[in-house]
């Protein structure tokens, strides 16, 4: 890699300082310069920390794309601005990472694939998910055959009382909705990836807002308020796929169950199965016996050694500045990103007439 990149953040709350911008500190040939949010003291402290000694600041994220010479933007806003920016990016020729879910909307989801194609820059989805050691293991079983016709599927995005009480995560008008479009997202986009199917046929789905009504509720990050819990508390939802194949997705921020699992799936083909629970677990059968593997994923295996695995995050930044590089698909394409965010809206569809919705 010769050429230096210039990168412009535009969103500089959680996931920005959580993810993007410590992971991307740590290549050697990118360059934060430019840092965009419309709470200036946030932009400022990005930059005074992750940016270049020229870093400019920017509440208007139009006059940073107009003024800045930049090469790739990352687009780290609720998600009811990320088709807006990403598209406007896009369109003045930069290539874009944009936060999960891809859009609030699946219409806007669409919109940014079109943008996409027409400016002919690349733009990927933060599923950094897919990025975990257990995840690529999984995905070179699947690619191998090893689990033969993957026909049914689960994913996992249960929290037991994890609700985020902090930003927008509650405003549906910002969001969009509530753990099924933030962490149902992740588990959705795995397990899909891992089917390499993207051709849903009938969506049913159900959402619930129950815990969520309750005051001083046990919850991570302290109690809710219910006046302002303005988004479902749960939501599930069954994906028929064109070929036959099943997957049924679960998602909680509050629901009573001992069965927590978050950005995980299980996979059930005709040769064998895989699931994350536990740690990643082959199961099937040989020479007429049942079986199960577990898979060592750590890299240690010394004392006093932890080994020097990179976290997904880094991993995701890497390959994203990779694809760029060497022009190269990224691990995350738009269509794929589409697809799920269509998925998610037709659970909620289905969810809120009490029918089955059809896909195209």
């Amino acid at each position: 890699m010769s050429k230096v990149y210039r990168i412009g953040i535009v969103g500089c709350g959680g996931i920005a300082n959580g993810k993007h911008m410590p992971s991307l500190s740590k290549l050697e040939n990118v360059e934060m310069v430019a840092f965009c949010d419309i709470i200036p003291e946030r932009a400022e402290e990005a930059a005074a920390k992750f940016g270049t000694a020229e870093a400019k600041v920017y509440a208007d994220y139009k006059k940073m794309l107009a003024e800045e010479q930049l090469d790739i933007v990352h687009v780290l806003t609720p998600n009811d601005a990320h088709a807006e920016i990403s598209i406007a990016a896009l369109d003045s020729g930069h290539h874009v990472m944009c936060e999960k879910p891809m859009a609030k909307t699946a219409a806007d989801a669409r919109r940014m694939v079109e943008a996409a194609k027409r400016s002919g820059k690349k733009l990927t989805i933060g599923y950094n998910n897919r990025f975990r050691a257990d995840s690529w293991y999984m995905k070179k079983l699947c690619e191998e055959g090893e689990l033969g016709d993957i026909y049914f599927a689960k994913a996992h995005a249960i929290r037991r009382r994890a609700v985020p009480t902090w930003g927008v995560f509650l405003d549906e008008e910002k969001q969009g909705g509530g753990p099924l479009i933030d962490i149902g997202t992740h588990a959705l986009d795995l397990t899909l990836w891992m089917m390499d199917n993207y051709k849903p046929k009938v969506v049913l789905g159900t959402k619930y807002h129950e815990l969520a009504k309750r005051e001083n509720a046990a919850n991570a990050w302290g109690p809710w308020d219910p006046e302002k819990f303005t988004v479902e508390d749960s939501a599930f939802g069954m994906i028929v796929m064109e070929n036959g194949a099943t997957v049924m997705l679960e998602s909680s921020w509050a629901l009573n169950s001992l069965e927590v699992d978050e950005a995980k799936c299980s996979l059930s083909g005709t040769e064998a199965g895989a699931d994350m629970k536990g740690g990643l677990r082959i199961n099937g059968e040989k020479y007429s016996r049942l079986y199960t593997n577990e898979i060592e994923l750590s890299s240690g295996g010394v004392a006093f050694y932890d080994g020097k695995a990179e976290n997904a995050s880094d991993v995701e930044m890497r390959k994203w500045i990779e694809a760029i590089d060497q022009d190269l698909e990224p691990v995350v394409t738009p269509e794929q990103a589409c697809v799920v965010s269509e998925i998610l809206e037709a659970i909620y569809e289905s969810a809120r007439t009490g029918k089955a919705v059809y896909m195209n």
